[in-house]
Order: structure tokens, then sequence, then C-alpha cells
């Protein structure tokens, strides 16, 4: 491979994918990155001039590579360490998928939580790639302050291409969790996505939630913002701390990788939602967030689950609805219910 591939690319995925198709399928590739737990050495050794000062870099490790790879179309068959644990090297072959994409396509409904988001919302539908048999994109708004609901309004109002088609819908109840289930009731795709009105992941990216389903890699597709470089002030420094030690927490409890429990992206097929609703109730009833009933079904129900690793951007317009420390014991009461569930 080039060097520095792993480091310097933005979209290791698309890279990847990219590698598949050109690669004869008897062939090995081979991957050679920077441990992550030397970051902060490297770090000080470029600041301190020792080093070849380098730009932001994605730092990752072996479980952020192979499920990359695995996501692109790769299976991994080795993953050593070199230089007293400084240098990772992994090698992975083609998984033979005979199963194309392009032979199974679902049909996507896309839900828009939607909450003083009125700078956000004409740019949304706009952003949102082609893909699938056809798509709906369900707007739910609900206690907004500014003018959220008129721009919705005037977005569903106009005319659209045959393969999409645009609807709203406005909450009785509170919170993002509400707005999700409601905009899920109205669904009626095959596959189900939340993408969060706030535009902080690239609607670019959705395609990939898709694939993954599609493609029969996953079965419910989470993502990620805590594998790649955020940008500057997109996350709060104690946010990103809370959020990689809760994703370090879950995982443990759950034994499927979960780095970033609350990413707004999340993607899985209705039959599978629909099944949770009827089996797994109370998981509904407790989450006020509307990202662990969904975990938590899916491990309940052995679901596969795949992270696609996000970039998380800063916002363009408004202000987070996240309070740090009320939504902060919330998901420390969701923990204790996980570990009770699961591990009690």
């Amino acid at each position: 491979m080039p060097e520095n591939v792993v480091h310097d690319t933005l979209d290791l995925v698309d890279y990847f994918e990219g590698v598949f198709n050109n690669l004869p399928f008897e062939k090995r590739i081979l991957i050679t990155y920077h441990n992550h737990l030397w970051e902060p050495t490297l770090s000080l050794a470029s600041y301190l001039g020792f080093r070849k000062k380098v730009g932001v870099q994605n730092w990752l490790d072996e479980k952020d590579i192979a499920n990359i790879l695995n996501i692109s179309g790769f299976e991994v068959i080795s993953t050593q360490t070199h230089l007293l644990g400084l240098i990772m090297t992994t090698i992975a072959r083609k998984m033979n998928r005979e199963r194309s994409m392009v032979d199974r396509k679902y049909s996507v409904s896309i839900v828009v939580p939607a909450r003083n988001e009125e700078g956000n919302i004409p740019k949304i539908v706009s952003s949102i790639p082609r893909f699938g048999k056809w798509q709906e994109i369900i707007f739910v708004e609900g206690g907004s302050r500014d003018n959220t609901w008129d721009r919705i309004v005037e977005i569903t109002n106009k005319k659209t291409r045959p393969s999409l088609k645009l609807r709203r819908a406005r909450q009785k109840g509170k919170g993002k969790a509400d707005a999700v289930w409601l905009g899920f009731e109205k669904a009626k795709g095959d596959i189900l996505m939340i993408y969060d009105a706030d535009r902080t992941v690239d609607a670019n990216d959705l395609p990939k939630f898709y694939k993954v389903l599609a493609a029969d890699i996953g079965e419910f597709a989470n993502g990620s913002r805590l594998v790649y470089p955020m940008e500057q002030d997109s996350m709060r420094f104690l946010n990103q701390l809370g959020n990689k030690f809760f994703g370090f927490v879950f995982t443990k409890i759950l034994g499927q990788n979960f780095k970033d429990t609350l990413c707004g992206t999340k993607a899985l097929f209705r039959k599978d939602y629909l099944h949770m609703r009827k089996h797994n109730k109370r998981y509904f009833m407790m989450d006020p967030f509307g990202d662990f009933a969904l975990i938590f079904g899916a491990i309940k129900n052995n679901l596969k689950v795949v992270e696609i690793p996000v970039r998380y951007k800063e916002r363009v317009y408004g202000s987070t609805n996240i309070n740090r420390f009320r939504h902060g014991l919330m998901l420390l009461k969701m923990t204790i219910a996980a570990f009770r569930e699961f591990r009690a």
C-alpha cells in the first residue's frame, strides 16, 4: 500500500472500495500504520522538532481498521506489531461477494428529527444522494422556538422526482426518541434510517449505511464519530471523553463493538424494528435518546452490528440540544440498565 494511506486519507472506506474493485481475488493487501497508542509520543516528537511535522491525522486502532476493511469488502487474516509496538501491519483478503447490492435494492425511509433547525432544513433534501429502490424523507418536528416547522412545510410541499417522497409530522410528545418513533411509524421503506437535522454528519455518508444492510455485511448500522478526527468545536472536549468512556463500557457490556453509542445516524431493516417494538417494548419506554432502544434491541435479537465511521462537522446553524450534565446522567442510567439486562 502507498505510504501513510491510513493516516492521511480522508475517507478510508471509499479508498479501500477502490482497491477492492481493482484487486484480483487471489491477491492480498498489506497495510502498515502507526499504533494509535503512540500518538501522544509521536505528536510530542513533532512538536519538539525530533520528527517531521504533519497535519491532523487519522489514528485508528486494529479494530477500526478491521471494521473499515469489512465494510469495504475485505476480511482480516492477521494483525501484527513491530518495533516495540510502534508499527502495526494488517493483512487482508477479498471476501466473496456474489450477492451484489445492485441485485438487492431496497426502499429507504430517512427520518429527520428536527427542533430549532430552521436554517438547516432547506439544505437537507438536496444534500442526500440517490440510493435504493426509492426514498422517502420524513421530517418530524416538535417544540421548536424558531420557524423550523414552516421551513419543513415549504420543503415538503415542493415537487420531487418520482423516486423521492417528502413527508412531515409534528410531535405530540417531547424529545428525540419520540420524534424518531413517530417517523418510524409513518415509514414505508424496507430500510429505516435516522439522519439528524443539524447536518453535522455529511449526508454523503448515508449510502454507506444502506450498503452495509443491502450487501448483507450487517443488520444494524451504527454511525461512529470517534474514528476520524473531528472538526474544531464540533464536540466539546468533555463530551468527547464521556462518549469514549461510555463507548468502551457499552462494548464490554454488550459484546459487540460500540465506539460511539450516541451518533444520531443509524440504519436497520424495518422488519427488525417492528420485531423490536413488539417483543422489546420496555427498551423504548426507558430510552430518552432513541439510540439505546435500537442498540439494546439489536443485541437482544442477535443482529450483526457494523459501525460506520463518519467525520463529525461543526454546526453551521443553531446550537446543540444536548445538555452535557443532564444527558450525561441519563447516559449513566442507560449504562446501569444495560448491565442489568445483559450482564447481571
